[in-house]
């Protein structure tokens, strides 16, 4: 994998099939499988959704879910946040932040972001101007925390 990372922003509705299945193989990978953490990922939010795919040859290596406020949060929020095993160490998860950001901007203007972070990614977060908005708890297993972003 040498080429370079290119964006694909797309309401759910935009999407192909196979942009939606290689989405939905993707967050099992990651968040069911490496993580051994069983849960339901179709949670009904992505038909309200935008989706942002980082490809790198054509391959999807980054992965988040932009939800407009009220649907999941009062505020906006990003959510689904991954990379792939074939694109970690090599900062596609910074890229990917700072694209969802970029694109939250765009498509609500100075809105907050709120997300739930898992505990250990804290640090990351806060990087991108994120602040802890909630005590730890659990979440299928893992310990997450509620950040917020003005």
């Amino acid at each position: 994998m040498s080429g370079k990372l290119i964006w694909h922003f797309r309401p759910f509705v935009d999407l192909s099939v196979a942009e939606v299945y290689e989405a939905l193989a993707a967050r099992q990978e990651v968040f069911v499988i490496e993580q051994n953490c069983v849960f339901l990922d179709a949670d009904g939010l992505d038909c309200r959704a935008w989706h942002l795919l980082g490809r790198v040859d054509g391959m999807l290596i980054a992965y988040a879910r932009l939800l407009p406020p009220g649907v999941k949060y009062e505020e906006a929020s990003i959510g689904r946040v991954l990379t792939t095993k074939s694109g970690r160490g090599r900062n596609f998860g910074r890229a990917l932040m700072a694209e969802a950001i970029s694109r939250m901007e765009e498509l609500f203007r100075a809105q907050p972001i709120r997300i739930g972070a898992q505990l250990h990614l804290q640090r990351f977060y806060e990087s991108f101007g994120f602040k802890a908005a909630s005590e730890v708890y659990m979440e299928d297993g893992i310990p997450h925390i509620e950040m917020l972003r003005h």
